[in-house]
């Protein structure tokens, strides 16, 4: 099976804005995309990150790194099987902070043409491809895009109901969540910048320097 990571590159994690500056969300980005290439590596499968630009490391990473420029359903579609023989074609996005390997491999071991867990609000943030008419289609409620579009070519779908690989790291509320269930380097990325979890009036929610972000 070949495990492909999409990362934006050029801008990462813009929705981020309200609580890290534009150096703190790619360095936040970056850890984060190291922690889904671990996870991955545990299960046994070596990824491949699908890079938007070309990556600027403090560390090298294993994986290799393919640089395609266009919006991730053309990006992904290119690569995916194009025979009944090809390999199983995984697509784990790279925000996926609290991904392990059980989760992944839950996902990887699932039947069907088609496995997909989805996200909160009805995106695909892991699917494993196997059909080959099966293309993406990730803006908007990409999830209800996606089994319609296993449904009209008449494959198989699975879906993998995970906590871990429904959390999706887009909003400061998230935050919460990698400080909570974070397990590698993008919980110690958040608490090196000060981050740490405070509860009020019994919701748990995020502070750094005196300001406070609700879940």
């Amino acid at each position: 099976m070949r495990v492909l990571v999409p990362f934006a590159a050029d801008a990462p994690k813009t929705r981020l804005e309200p609580v890290l500056s534009a150096d703190e969300r790619a360095a936040f980005a970056r850890a984060m995309l190291r922690d889904v290439l671990a996870a991955i590596d545990a299960v046994g499968y070596e990824p491949t990150v699908l890079s938007t630009a070309p990556l600027e490391l403090e560390e090298p990473i294993s994986a290799p790194v393919v640089v395609d420029d266009r919006p991730l359903t053309p990006a992904v579609d290119a690569r995916l099987p194009e025979r009944s023989e090809d390999d199983p074609v995984a697509v784990v996005m790279a925000d996926l902070a609290l991904a392990t390997p059980d989760a992944l491999e839950r996902l990887f071991a699932a039947g069907g043409d088609v496995a997909i867990a989805p996200g909160r609000g009805a995106g695909t943030n892991a699917l494993v491809v196997r059909h080959p008419e099966f293309r993406v289609d990730y803006h908007g409620g990409s999830f209800l895009d996606h089994r319609e579009i296993t449904a009209e070519i008449g494959a198989d779908l699975a879906v993998v109901d995970s906590f871990r690989l429904s959390t999706d790291i887009d909003e400061p509320a998230d935050l919460v969540e990698v400080l909570v269930h974070g397990t590698d380097r993008a919980p110690a990325s958040l608490r090196e910048r000060g981050f740490e979890l405070e509860a009020d009036d019994g919701r748990v929610g995020i502070a750094r320097a005196g300001n406070a972000t609700s879940s």
